[in-house]
């Protein structure tokens, strides 16, 4: 069989969770699957060290454009000039005018459900778009869809009116280097990004759903009532955001509570994670929520919400909180902050939590897919 991976953002240097997921599939399916042929598409980019080819696996750059473009005119050319028996996008969309069998990662369809044009970026609002035109085109076409919660799975077949057993859950994993780290690497990485000795760490963007203004309403909140708390730790925030929203809320001084570090890389994020006090991931909606799983294995206690994906993620191993209200997320810090006997209970159970979700049994389920769609007539 020949089978092509669309993995498009995977040579870029700042990858993300999507991202990361397409990648741990390739990784996967390399070491299990030596018969069948597969072509990973990937964008020009910087960065080409993530995989590498093997007798089976070719890598195809094909030109570095934007995402629609690289979409729907080059992987869709791409995909006639392999002669592919089966296309797999990974990212949501795919190319309309695909003629082989497609299989789609349908990651969420928060952008389905409600568009809103006034907030996130530009780059994020022309994504969402751009999704809420391609999905309902190339679902109707995808012989295989994959999502990543049964809580999404729900969502899916609930909007699209289909029966749910033609979305199949394969849960994301945690990849093997998110562990405790040692003190000296831990010391390496803190002097890397000027970290402070003592910190909480939010890891979100400008998008709506990460929940940025809650967060920082609540650290408001805490100042108001005189409790100490930690500089707050935040990567992938610009500074100049970051004080727009201070000052929309009334609180501009929380800047020097703030500690700004710009993109971390995935392999340095353990060692950050490892000596964060707590880890706070109040997002109003997720898909899934891999970070929960990556603090949990190397040993920070969770604070997450109780909406969505999250609450089958995190299970017990986390403290649950009401990601619309910052008084709740409040309450959730000032009690894992002063309560050890709460931190050590949520640092034993989520070390516990991420054996449960395994990236080889989503590429096992996944290929199993694969020759089920190609073995029909």
């Amino acid at each position: 069989m020949r089978i092509g991976i669309e993995a498009q953002r995977i040579f870029r240097k700042k990858r993300h969770g999507m991202d990361m997921v397409a990648l741990a599939l390739i990784r996967n399916l390399q070491e299990m699957d030596t018969e069948n042929q597969y072509f990973i598409f990937v964008n020009e980019t910087e960065d080409s060290s993530p995989i590498q080819p093997t007798d089976n696996f070719t890598i195809i750059p094909l030109p570095a454009s934007p995402y629609p473009l690289w979409e729907q005119y080059h992987l869709a050319r791409a995909v006639k000039k392999y002669e592919l028996d089966l296309l797999h996008c990974t990212s949501n969309t795919a190319p309309v005018f695909c003629q082989t069998k497609l299989v789609i990662t349908l990651h969420d369809i928060i952008y389905l459900e409600k568009i809103n044009l006034k907030e996130g970026s530009w780059y994020q609002r022309l994504g969402n778009l751009y999704r809420r035109w391609n999905v309902p085109v190339v679902m109707k076409k995808a012989a295989g869809i994959f999502t990543v919660s049964a809580f999404e799975q729900e969502r899916i077949t609930r909007h699209f009116g289909l029966d749910s057993s033609t979305v199949a859950v394969v849960y994301n994993g945690v990849a093997s280097h998110f562990k405790s780290e040692t003190i000296s690497r831990q010391q390496e990485v803190r002097e890397t990004y000027a970290l402070p000795k003592t910190f909480m760490l939010f890891l979100g963007n400008t998008d709506p759903k990460k929940n940025l203004k809650g967060v920082l309403k609540s650290l408001a909140l805490l100042e108001s009532a005189n409790v100490a708390f930690p500089v707050l730790v935040m990567p992938d925030i610009g500074e100049e955001v970051l004080q727009s929203m201070l000052s929309e809320i009334g609180a501009p001084l929380l800047l020097s509570k703030i500690h700004l570090t710009g993109y971390i890389p995935n392999e340095d994020l353990p060692a950050i994670y490892s000596q964060a006090v707590l880890f706070l991931y109040p997002s109003l909606r997720e898909s899934f929520g891999l970070p929960i799983l990556e603090a949990m294995a190397c040993g920070c206690p969770v604070i997450t919400s109780n909406t969505s994906s999250m609450p089958e993620v995190a299970g017990n191993a986390a403290m649950l909180i009401d990601p619309f209200d910052p008084e709740s997320i409040r309450q959730g810090i000032e009690q894992l902050l002063n309560n050890e006997e709460i931190r050590e209970k949520l640092i034993a159970k989520g070390h516990q939590r991420p054996a449960l979700f395994d990236y080889k049994k989503g590429a096992a389920t996944t290929l199993a897919k694969y020759q089920d769609i190609l073995h029909q007539a």
